[in-house]
């Protein structure tokens, strides 16, 4: 690009370093954000879950032409408001997809053969076999809500597992292969054994997996929840677990998570999260499940690409990003 236009890109939040350096390769200029100053000029933010992104911020950049969030979500970002104000949105889910998903497929076996639990009693010198069996995954059905990239992902990996996986997805038709079958929430609710939650969070979404959710299964089934802590009500959670309709949870989010998953404190959440901290058939990881050294390099380079492609077609900038690519991978 040329020096004298607009080019200043703001790095709002910790993004791996080849994205500014691939950025910087082809032209761009690239900040780290430190005060609303720079936002006056900026031509395109990178942001993660540090700020609510919304009207205010946006009316502060008028020559703000993209976002880029690292990440697959897109709810601390006012996205209808910045489309009004023609700013293009980027995020990069296909980044942290087989991290997600090998996450929850580990907390899965974890919650279904007492690992936690036995790895404790035994470091305690207690050595109980029988109260320890736990239970295989194959010969169960599976069932997938959600089946974007992270959803699909996750039924791949289960498919060496020599289990029936159904996979329902409101606004996608068409996807059933040789290990996955399509098919409706009343025939997960039906068969399923195991239930996996990959949703985005929706004002549809929210707390989905509330007290009719969970009556709704004709078997006890043992459930995860990836996705967004609000997508479940957790009393109602904790209701099932009691009663039984639930043998298990494995929880990578909380309902209580503000938008900035960095800021989030466990030290005020209310006593309903320590009666489900101390329960055995209880996983809990801290919002970890996308966060892998991998991914956390793949969402640089997925949004590097994504940023290039708009500019070489919105600014006729004409980079080959094939070629940027393996300088800097070499």
């Amino acid at each position: 690009m040329n020096s004298s236009e607009n080019n200043l890109i703001l790095f709002m939040d910790e993004i791996h370093p080849v994205l500014k350096q691939g950025l910087e390769k082809v032209g761009f200029k690239v900040e780290n954000y430190t005060s609303d100053s720079q936002l006056v000029n900026s031509f395109g933010w990178v942001v993660r879950s540090k700020y609510q992104i919304n009207s205010t911020w946006i009316d502060k950049a008028p020559n703000l032409r993209f976002i880029a969030r690292a990440g697959s979500g897109t709810e601390n970002i006012d996205v209808n408001y910045a489309q009004k104000k023609g700013i293009e949105i980027f995020n990069s889910p296909e980044a942290n997809r087989d991290a997600v998903a090998e996450h929850a497929l580990g907390m899965l076996l974890s919650l279904m053969n007492h690992l936690f639990r036995c790895n404790a009693e035994v470091k305690q010198r207690i050595w109980r076999r029988k109260e320890n069996w736990g239970n295989e995954i194959k010969g169960k059905t599976v069932g997938i809500i959600g089946f974007g990239n992270v959803g699909s992902t996750f039924a791949k990996k289960l498919s060496s597992f020599e289990c029936k996986i159904l996979a329902y997805d409101k606004y996608k038709k068409g996807f059933s292969t040789s290990y996955v079958q399509e098919t409706s929430l009343d025939e997960i609710f039906d068969q399923a054994d195991i239930v996996s939650l990959h949703v985005p969070l929706t004002e549809e979404t929210k707390y989905m997996a509330n007290e009719r959710f969970f009556k709704s299964f004709r078997k006890p089934i043992w459930f995860i929840n990836t996705s967004r802590g609000a997508v479940c009500n957790t009393k109602d959670l904790l209701n099932a677990l009691k009663e039984g309709r639930v043998l298990g949870a494995a929880l990578d989010v909380l309902e209580w998570e503000d938008f900035s998953f960095e800021k989030f404190s466990l030290s005020n959440l209310p006593p309903l999260f320590d009666e489900l901290a101390q329960m055995e058939n209880v996983i809990l990881s801290p919002h970890v499940a996308g966060w892998t050294y991998e991914a956390y390099k793949k969402h640089a380079y997925v949004l590097l690409e994504k940023i290039i492609s708009w500019a070489n077609a919105v600014l006729k900038l004409n980079i080959n990003y094939t070629e940027l690519f393996r300088k800097l991978k070499s």
